[in-house]
């Protein structure tokens, strides 16, 4: 009766049918309305990129192992990704090279969009660690794996006409001696205290 009367709960059957399938009914209304959804969402879509980086591990030739695994083998695996991609990515040739939204198709390929591959990275470097890495020995954290995401997201830029750049918080301007705040109201010093309250 407790698990019907949630609103809260998800229908996807990704996350209820993991390990806490099995607890019994009075026993955890209070823990599932207290679980975020976005975690859940999150920790499911880690675990199917690390199944999906342990499989392209296996069918390497040769097959490699976890602990052979270095930034290179990282590099080869974002490489390999890309034939599943659907960002198109101009080449310098075509007439669309920096057209954000180009009039026509072009056959230009289509690649892994960078912020996909930055998030992917993230979710293994994480994963890595969960599943007995060592930090030290993350081959998701390797230079070479920061550079390369460097260079995709720099060509997708210039290819695509589109700016990754952070936008940068404007500070509001105060001038010196000037009085207004924030919200351009006059700042006010405190008011004195009334005449009668001292003692």
């Amino acid at each position: 009766m407790d698990m019907s009367s949630n609103p809260d709960s998800p229908s996807s059957g990704g996350g209820s049918g993991g390990g806490m399938g099995s607890s019994s009914g009075g026993a955890s209304p209070s823990v599932g309305s207290m679980t975020p959804q976005s975690p859940s969402r999150y920790e499911a879509q880690k675990r199917r990129d690390w199944n999906t980086f342990g499989q392209y591990l296996r069918n390497h030739r040769p097959p490699l192992s976890l602990a052979q695994c270095s930034g290179a083998h990282v590099l080869e695996f974002l490489r390999y990704l890309d034939q599943f991609g659907k960002t198109k990515v101009h080449g310098a040739a075509c007439p669309f090279f920096g057209h954000p939204n180009p009039p026509a198709p072009c056959p230009c390929p289509l690649r892994q969009a960078w912020g996909s591959l930055d998030a992917l990275v993230g979710r293994l470097r994480a994963a890595f660690e969960e599943n007995g890495g060592r930090p030290e020995s993350n081959p998701f954290a390797a230079r070479a794996v920061r550079l390369y995401l460097r260079e995709v997201r720099e060509h997708q830029a210039r290819a695509r006409g589109v700016s990754y750049e952070k936008k940068k918080r404007k500070k509001p301007q105060q001038l010196p001696g000037d009085g207004s705040g924030l919200h351009g109201h006059p700042h006010q010093p405190p008011p004195p205290p009334p005449a009668g309250a001292a003692c």
